[in-house]
């Protein structure tokens, strides 16, 4: 499943970028909107021109740099009009972008990762025909979900860094058409081998669909609106992730398995060209060095037309002098070469969940909650065809109950935190992420205890299937705290603990399908759920120890007590 990892790119941007913190939720960009009009309508150049043999001075370019104007507006030596300044309208700081754009991203960036999570939903109903076909077991089969996790856990560690240098878009663009290949691979593929391998470069591909789009939405977000958009972006992951079952069971009992992967090339490579046309740039170091890009690019123009230098305000305000400036941005400064910012990618989140307890837990938490999202692909079919008698296409449409699930707790969590900020609920604590985590995480071991003891034919197929609903919204809950808490406590090291918990989820629950049937049929499915139940219980107790207990483990924490200085 795509599941979703809400996080910044990791790597040695994980220290603040200046050019991202300068701009407040209410920064304007009005000063790098540059036009010819702009240029005349400032105070009339008062300084000599330079030439060419003066030294260049280097400027740090932020979002809120006032830009100089030019000393000489013109002509050129040759008589002929001044070069044209770059339009930097494309180039502002996505804090700062109009709310349609934001949520016309957003949304998009949802879409996206409702049909990578449908990818991994999808695969279970057409495994008892690709068993036949392959002539192997259905355990085997379900070894193309642990592929597809394992690419999903491994891919991001390696894949951030390139975003971090080269942007969101153009990632996007190449995993995503690695993906709608891999989908027409599994779907023509002849030998198993060949699926295996398929699915795992599915999972590479579709990696980025979550992980990232976590980093799309912390770039145009700052943390006290992050929370609408990001309860959208968990509910488009369980949305698509029940949405998989419900299409591919239909699809299966009536055509070929090929189709279910058919069906998957034509929805995915549709949205990636989506991405491709609509999607615009959201990295906002990115945007800042293509920014200085263009006006260093200006400058030279300038230069080779004779029309040298820009008017720079002294510190004390009292002139202006002329100066051959360039622009330079920061971040790209403090980042490592590309082989350094991988191998720090892999290091720090296995550092941290080695050695910052909340992390550890936190991440066994939301593993296990993962897990179980997983064994439902097995067990719902297992259970309703053993106990219903039903069919593949009446099995996948039990998930519609974890859309809907999904769905309703969407809502939920964006109007319950409107209303807790509201009353004054919601303090500038981290641990004020958890309250509603606290109490709303106990749907998961209810849902399972739920599931498992009304699964017998005496009892009606809807109880059980409302019992998926419920560990949904379970889930959905444990997630939301998870990523919350943990961006807000570890701040610059936050794409780290979160690439931590992700590898963990994926690795976990690319392993649970490949036990559930042996776990449920020698158990009883009263006895797994039971077990399992009673774990997720004693895992509910984190979000409280951390309530009572969270700003004491924080202040001893080398990497968390950051935030409290």
């Amino acid at each position: 499943m795509a599941t979703p990892d809400i996080d910044l790119p990791i790597g040695l941007s994980e220290v603040a970028d200046s050019e991202k913190t300068a701009v407040g939720p209410n920064a304007s960009d009005s000063s790098l909107h540059w036009s010819e009009k702009n240029i005349e309508e400032t105070i009339a150049p008062i300084s000599v021109p330079l030439n060419e043999d003066e030294p260049l001075i280097y400027h740090y370019l932020t979002f809120e740099t006032e830009l100089p104007p030019p000393t000489s507006l013109g002509p050129c030596r040759d008589g002929s009009a001044a070069p044209k300044p770059p339009d930097l309208r494309n180039y502002v700081s996505p804090f700062t972008w109009s709310e349609s754009r934001k949520t016309f991203i957003t949304w998009l960036s949802c879409a996206v990762t409702v049909v990578t999570a449908y990818t991994a939903g999808s695969y279970s109903p057409a495994s008892q025909q690709m068993s036949e076909y392959w002539h192997v077991s259905q355990v085997a089969i379900y070894v193309g979900i642990t592929t597809f996790t394992t690419g999903f856990a491994i891919a991001p560690m390696v894949l951030a860094p390139f975003s971090e240098l080269n942007g969101r878009r153009p990632v996007f663009i190449a995993t995503g058409i690695l993906f709608v290949i891999c989908q027409l691979s599994c779907a023509v593929t002849r030998s198993f081998p060949g699926m295996l391998v398929a699915r795992f470069f599915a999972g590479v591909g579709g990696s980025t669909f979550s992980t990232m789009v976590g980093g799309v939405v912390s770039d145009m977000y700052h943390t006290q609106d992050r929370n609408t958009p990001m309860a959208l972006f968990s509910g488009a992951a369980l949305f698509g992730t029940g949405l998989g079952p419900l299409i591919s069971g239909f699809i299966a009992q009536h055509l070929s398995w090929r189709w279910v992967f058919y069906v998957q090339t034509i929805d995915c490579g549709l949205l990636i060209l989506a991405v491709a046309l609509f999607f615009k740039e959201t990295r906002g170091s990115v945007l800042l060095s293509r920014r200085a890009c263009l006006m260093n690019k200006w400058y030279e123009a300038r230069e080779k037309a004779g029309l040298i230098g820009v008017d720079i305000l002294l510190e004390d305000g009292s002139k202006k002098c002329s100066e051959r400036i360039r622009w330079k941005v920061k971040s790209d400064e403090e980042r490592e070469c590309l082989a350094k910012m991988i191998s720090i990618s892999i290091y720090r989140p296995f550092h941290l969940l080695l050695t910052e307890p909340v992390v550890f837990f936190f991440s066994l938490w939301v593993a296990f909650s993962w897990a179980v999202l997983y064994l439902t692909f097995s067990a719902i079919p297992l259970g309703f065809t053993k106990y219903h008698g039903f069919t593949i296409e009446q099995n996948g449409a039990v998930f519609a109950a974890m859309s809907i699930g999904a769905l309703l707790f969407t809502v939920l969590s964006i109007y319950q935190e409107k209303l807790a900020r509201r009353f004054g609920k919601v303090s500038s604590n981290p641990e004020a992420r958890l309250y509603f985590a606290c109490i709303e995480s106990a749907l998961l071991p209810i849902g399972l205890f739920w599931f498992g003891w009304c699964m017998f034919s005496s009892v009606h197929w809807i109880v059980p299937t409302l019992a998926v609903g419920c560990a949904t919204m379970g889930i959905f809950s444990v997630y939301l705290a998870v990523f919350n808490y943990l961006a807000d406590t570890y701040h610059r090291y936050a794409s780290s603990a979160l690439a931590a918990q992700s590898f963990c989820r994926n690795m976990l629950g690319g392993f649970f399908p490949l036990v559930t049937g042996a776990m449920f049929t020698k158990m009883t499915f009263a006895g797994a759920a039971s077990f399992l139940g009673g774990v997720g219980i004693i895992l509910t107790i984190v979000p409280w120890v951390l309530v009572f207990y969270g700003p004491r483990i924080r202040a001893r924490s080398r990497f968390a007590s950051e935030i409290m200085d």
